[in-house]
């Protein structure tokens, strides 16, 4: 849990920084694009790191991915000389999360079940030891950035600090596949067909929805809270985290065996987040922009956890990590949903694109509703469950 928490907290202490970049020059679209830049290392991640895991055990595969993220802090902060460093820094970041979610979720999932807690309760710690780190790296890097001294270096020698403490924590852990034990990861759970058309469609909102609260939202009503642009772009980002925090408990009591229940609730309440932004940035509002950001925050937590707890019904043992991990890819090309907003503002303008958004999260619903209880991983079912479900 230490290493998904640094590496979460590594990989969104910059989120709230982007008005800072922003003030000394940088364009919205820069910024967008480097908020984005680590999908091109955390993808890739992503995809690899679970076959690593499951061919050389948990444990060496996360502390190369706690000491990717202590390295990248230093790049970003070199970031002074110019954005190549900060481009560079998301990059290794974005390996060190994709290690925390891909291998960290299924490490932290297995020592759960070891313990007879079962997966689902690993799965829920996962997903809220990472939220936590998201919410905790955000908050820091932004306070400091607003009042301590030095605001595009300090915050990530905070983290460096903090990323070297955790080191030894990640070293005593007990492994739960050692080396040589089982071959790479595998992707057959990819062609399941509730994989396609439950996971799939919701995938990408996860963080399709926290990338548009806490990296648009804080862009568009900027110049109406002053001076104050950093501290609100902070709260923001932790107001969405934290409410994806305390949802996350509710998402498991969602949870059906016979019913993609979680993900469809998760999936209507994003367009009705959606909607609120779009009426923030219409009448430019930071107050109904962070309403937004609570309801789209809801909408994360919910998807997050539910997302999980469908894929470990689906998946063999043996495939866990890789499939965790192509789930978590999926996931974050959200993430580049605020830099291809950007990209296409000049032509349609924010209320009209984010309107847009609503119509493509609402297909997205539909087809998740229509499947919901169709090709359910009978294995995963108990039996007076199955007996009700027809």
């Amino acid at each position: 849990m230490a290493a998904i928490f640094i590496c979460a907290w590594g990989g969104n202490q910059f989120t709230p920084l982007l008005v800072m970049y922003r003030d000394e020059g940088c364009s919205a679209l820069t910024v967008n694009a480097l908020l984005g830049a680590y999908v091109l290392g955390l993808v890739p991640g992503l995809l690899l790191s679970g076959s690593l895991a499951a061919r050389f055990g948990r444990r060496p595969v996360a502390v190369a991915g706690v000491l990717a993220s202590l390295v990248a802090s230093p790049l970003l902060a070199a970031g002074v000389y110019g954005v190549g460093w900060i481009a560079a820094g998301r990059l290794v970041s974005g390996f060190g999360v994709a290690v925390a979610m891909a291998v960290g979720t299924t490490w932290v999932t297995e020592l759960a079940a070891g313990t007879g807690r079962g997966p689902a309760a690993g799965a829920r710690r996962a997903a809220l030891w990472l939220t936590l780190g998201f919410g905790f790296g955000a908050g820091v890097a932004g306070l400091l950035a607003q009042w301590g001294p030095a605001p595009m270096v300090l915050p990530y020698f905070v983290h460096v600090l903090l990323a070297a403490a955790v080191l030894p924590a990640v070293l005593r852990t007990p492994e739960t596949r050692p080396a040589g034990t089982g071959a790479g990861g595998r992707f057959s759970g990819l062609r399941h067909p509730r994989f396609r058309r439950v996971v799939l469609p919701m995938a990408p909102w996860i963080f399709g929805s926290a990338g548009v609260a806490y990296a648009v939202m804080p862009q568009l009503v900027g110049d109406r809270v002053g001076e104050w642009g950093l501290v609100y772009s902070t709260t923001i980002t932790v107001a969405t985290l934290t409410v994806g925090v305390l949802v996350q408990p509710l998402a498991k009591r969602l949870d059906r065996t016979t019913s993609a229940r979680g993900v469809v609730v998760s999936m209507s309440v994003l367009p009705a987040g959606l909607v609120v932004s779009a009426l923030a940035a219409i009448v430019r509002s930071p107050v109904l922009a962070l309403a937004a950001a609570l309801a789209l925050g809801c909408a994360y937590g919910i998807a997050l956890v539910s997302g999980l707890l469908e894929l470990q019904r689906m998946a063999a043992p043996a495939e866990l990590a890789a499939l965790t991990g192509a789930y978590y890819a999926l996931a974050y090309l959200g993430f580049l949903l605020p830099w291809l907003l950007s990209l296409l503002s000049p032509a349609a303008g924010y209320p009209v694109l984010l309107g847009g958004l609503v119509l493509v999260a609402l297909s997205g619903t539909a087809v998740i509703t229509r499947h919901s209880r169709a090709h359910l991983p009978i294995a995963a079912v108990p039996e007076k469950e199955l007996v009700a479900a027809r």
